[in-house]
């Protein structure tokens, strides 16, 4: 199964947008999703802090910041189908 980790933190609107775009994909494309909060890691937050929210697939950065809805459908398309 595909395994998609958002990072985000407490008050990032576009974190919302992003966890809701996982929510609508999840109703066509099967995968485990796991949010982890950036500010329960420093080394996550020294990472990440400028660039979230980021979706990681199956351990690869496929997206940060804006986040294209049709593209993170392709995406997870191409993934499931290997």
């Amino acid at each position: 199964m595909t395994h998609v980790v958002l990072y985000t933190r407490p008050g990032c609107h576009l974190c919302d947008d992003a966890r809701a775009m996982l929510g609508r994909a999840s109703a066509t494309v099967a995968f485990d999703l796991v949010e982890r909060d950036i500010e329960d890691d420093d080394a996550l937050l020294r990472r990440y802090l400028e660039r979230i929210p980021v979706i990681e697939i199956d351990g690869e950065e496929a997206f940060e910041l804006l986040i294209d809805e049709t593209e993170l459908h392709r995406y997870l398309g191409r993934v499931q189908s290997r």
